[in-house]
């Protein structure tokens, strides 16, 4: 039986580049990197360039002060880009037909780590501080309760993966009746733990991350949020297809010849009935870490054995790591609405020992062919993968 289609809003979206999608996308075109800043402080005696979100970031209701935090602050700021969607979806569904699922990897372990240096100091935790804003629950319930919804409301919590496999969850929410709509997306905020995570494990760069260069060294980190509207009304994009896999190689490597990252990019294609010639764009994972970049230009040079325009926008924004999934979708959707890729930012100096890409230049950014159908690329510690695909709805 043939599947009722799902459809995707704009996206609210917030990170290194800008706020907002007119903001971002004319940064994006523009291939301007200078949203990420060098920055101390983070990793001992060490400056990183940083993906710091642009713009005024929201306060949090005073009801909702338990869910005080700067990842809810990123995450409202996405939300009021799209209020008036959320709005018209809970107006037509009643909020007992709407749920959300969001992806995250850090929530608010920033205000744990604030309130534990307050503890250290004087012994109890500050009055401030409430637990809720630690949990990886908290994005989801929040969204919740800012708009008074009582359906399904949950967080998915898979790592650099978390904001891609949402948007699996959200479509089998409203495939199988649970909700009729769903606002879906992540957000990631910026804090020690992750910072010191990836420097103990040595793929940090102290430079402009330089994704499939020879030369590259590792990744820089962004925070930021990204949030649709999912429903099965038509709207301005069509959610195609999703692939997930797991190849379980190692905790933190991926396999080495890409074995999980293909069959996600061969589920996706097979789930939206496409060949890989049908595929106009392809956002690149391509965190410039050497392992994931090897395993996955081996991957992507076997599924796309003729070839496909690709780019790594991780220069542009930084690694959001749980947001990373929904903040490259909605990139895709900017590619698709303007007929722009963006241009892969990197040093121009091949690793011969992987296979070459159709790396997208300033010279091929713009491209008027149509269908403009792109595939999304999200891959995680312990061998999680996620690749989805996105057309043109409206």
């Amino acid at each position: 039986m043939q599947q009722a289609s799902i459809y995707l809003s704009h996206p609210g979206i917030i990170n290194a580049l800008g706020s907002g999608r007119e903001s971002i996308a004319a940064a994006l075109w523009q291939a301007d990197t200078s949203g990420m800043v060098d920055e101390t402080g983070w990793i001992p005696q060490r400056t990183i360039p940083v993906g710091r979100a642009q713009g005024q970031l929201p306060d949090i209701p005073p009801h909702l002060r338990k869910f005080d935090s700067r990842n809810n602050q990123l995450l409202l700021a996405a939300t009021l880009q799209i209020q008036a969607e959320i709005e018209a979806a809970i107006a037509q569904f009643g909020p007992h037909r709407v749920g959300v699922v969001l992806g995250t990897s850090t929530s608010g372990i920033a205000e744990t780590e604030a309130a534990l240096r307050v503890m250290r100091t004087t012994g109890e935790l500050p009055e401030t501080y409430d637990y809720a804003q630690h949990e990886f629950g908290s994005p989801s319930r929040f969204l919740s309760e800012y708009f008074g919804l009582t359906a399904l409301a949950y967080t998915v919590s898979t790592a650099c993966t978390s904001s891609a496999k949402a948007f699996q969850s959200a479509r089998n929410l409203i495939r199988h009746r649970l909700c009729d709509a769903v606002i879906v997306g992540g957000v990631d905020s910026l804090c020690n733990l992750t910072f010191n995570g990836f420097h103990a494990l040595e793929s940090i760069s102290s430079t402009l991350c330089n994704p499939m260069s020879v030369n590259r060294s590792g990744i820089n980190i962004g925070e930021g949020a990204a949030l649709f509207v999912m429903r099965r009304d038509a709207s301005p994009f069509q959610l195609l297809g999703i692939g997930e896999s797991s190849d379980a190689w190692h905790i933190s490597s991926p396999h080495p010849e890409g074995t999980g990252a293909k069959q996600a990019m061969q589920y996706a294609l097979q789930d939206a009935a496409l060949s890989a010639s049908d595929i106009w764009y392809l956002n690149l994972h391509a965190t410039a870490t050497p392992k994931n970049d090897a395993m996955e230009s081996l991957a992507v040079a076997e599924i796309f054995s003729a070839g496909v325009p690709c780019s790594g926008t991780k220069p542009y924004t930084g690694h959001t790591l749980g947001a990373a999934g929904a903040t490259e979708i909605a990139i895709c959707a900017l590619a698709i609405q303007d007929g722009k890729m963006p241009a892969h930012h990197w040093d121009g100096c091949a690793d011969t020992e992987m296979p070459a890409l159709n790396l997208v230049t300033a010279e091929t950014a713009t491209d008027a062919v149509a269908p403009r159908i792109c595939m999304s690329n999200s891959f995680a510690f312990g061998g999680s993968n996620a690749s989805v695909i996105l057309g043109a709805g409206l």
